[in-house]
């Protein structure tokens, strides 16, 4: 027997031109209960104060509520509560959206329909915020094109996506799939729930509401209409030579046979960002000459945290070499010096047992081939900086390298290896 996800995915492939109906009764205590199930014990929470643990004391009599106040349209979604955490290697702070917990649950079931609807209409090219897609896919797929015909790059940086999400627009697309006005009216009381920031309330005419379990999805439809359908239906028919793009969230790179076209579309792509409430950063957006042909003298640039630049094999092939970015890098060492100073008085066992964790989760990242340099760059700053913090904790004397060399024979630290190798 099919469930309620899986009978709507069955009418989306076998009917992909009909708008879909009736689903907002599949927001409903089961399927609301199964959210609460995967939420995550000791979360923040929202305005409301509610936690799982308090929602779970009356579950049932909870969800029962919920739902009559959704029948009634008497349950409106509460502002997200705004606060600011450290940014990652940065004293800047960056804010974090937190929704109340009824509201995660709602999103969450809602989010899982959006999902069904539109997972068959995205395109290829699109990986971001997708179930079994992940940035090295992404990767992949651009270093394939990148091998082909391609000369021509546009490296485009899209200023404030999530900030400046059109609601109008929004809603306008997702009525080209779905007809449920219930279900369209509560996606849009999400969109206008606003933000509380130290007791003050704040309008959001615009943006996609920060840290809600719904925002991915949303932000995958609107850029499928504004960039990819544009891309594969009206600039691609158009262009001299050949055209690709890969796009993974709001961060997407188009490739182009002849410069001309790389000109052209880069020309046209701000005026079609700018009809949607979006706009090209020029400043970080850039045309680069990326032709194997042309051999080392090619540019290069970021994605995903790695610089894209032409290698020259042994036998004088010419490929696309993937680095950790510089950006990242430097990024990824400022963090890791932080962290060690925070835990340095950690028994020193554990202290390079989560080192590990932290290691490990750096090379299954980074690990790809031709990039062990970059990699053990890392690796030789951590194991100085972790020298560097024992020696300050010591109380006899500085921590020569002979003394620091027998505490690694018992805890060995993580080297670098190749988790990605060429595809």
């Amino acid at each position: 027997m099919l469930t309620g996800l899986e009978r709507i995915e069955q009418l989306v492939l076998t009917y992909p031109d009909r708008k879909l109906q009736t689903l907002m009764h599949y927001v409903n205590r089961e399927n609301l209960a199964e959210i609460h199930c995967r939420q995550v014990k000791g979360k923040a929470s929202g305005i409301d104060g509610t936690t799982k643990s308090g929602y779970d004391e009356m579950l049932g009599i909870n969800l029962d509520d919920l739902l009559e106040r959704m029948k009634k349209f008497s349950y409106r979604p509460q502002p997200v509560r705004r606060t600011y955490i450290p940014k990652e290697g940065s004293e800047k702070l960056r804010p974090l959206g937190i929704p109340s917990y009824e509201d995660k649950l709602v999103q969450g079931v809602m989010a899982e329909v959006l999902n069904v609807i539109y997972e068959p209409k995205f395109y290829d090219f699109s990986f971001g915020f997708r179930k079994g897609r992940d940035c090295h896919q992404a990767i992949a797929y651009l270093d394939d094109k990148l091998m082909g015909k391609s000369a021509w790059v546009i490296d485009a940086d899209i200023k404030g996506f999530f900030d400046n999400v059109d609601h109008d627009w929004m809603i306008k697309f997702l009525e080209h799939e779905i007809a449920d006005k219930n279900f369209i009216r509560y996606v849009k009381r999400f969109l206008k729930a606003g933000i509380m920031e130290e007791g003050k309330y704040i309008d959001t005419d615009v943006s996609l509401p920060q840290g809600g379990n719904i925002s991915p999805v949303l932000a995958n439809v609107y850029l499928h209409y504004v960039v990819d359908m544009w891309f594969d239906v009206t600039v691609k028919k158009r262009l001299q030579g050949t055209g690709h793009m890969v796009r993974y969230a709001d961060d997407f790179v188009m490739c182009f046979e002849f410069e001309s076209d790389a000109v052209a579309v880069y020309n046209a792509l701000k005026e079609r960002l700018k009809r949607f409430g979006l706009e090209l950063s020029e400043d970080k957006s850039k045309i680069i000459r990326f032709d194997r042909r042309n051999g080392k003298e090619s540019g290069k640039f970021d994605f995903l945290g790695f610089t894209f630049l032409m290698g020259k094999s042994r036998k004088g092939n010419y490929f696309v070499v993937k680095i950790t970015s510089q950006k990242k890098l430097k990024l990824k060492k400022q963090i890791m010096k932080s962290w060690l100073k925070v835990n340095m008085h950690m028994p020193v066992a554990e202290l390079i047992k989560r080192l590990n964790l932290k290691l490990r989760g750096h090379y299954n990242y980074y690990g790809v081939s031709h990039n062990m340099s970059r990699m053990y760059d890392f690796y030789i700053y951590t194991l100085r900086q972790l020298k560097l913090r024992l020696s300050r904790r010591s109380q006899k004397g500085k921590l020569n390298w002979v003394k620091f060399n027998r505490i690694l024979e018992y805890n060995p630290l993580l080297t670098p290896t190749i988790t990605r190798p060429l595809w």
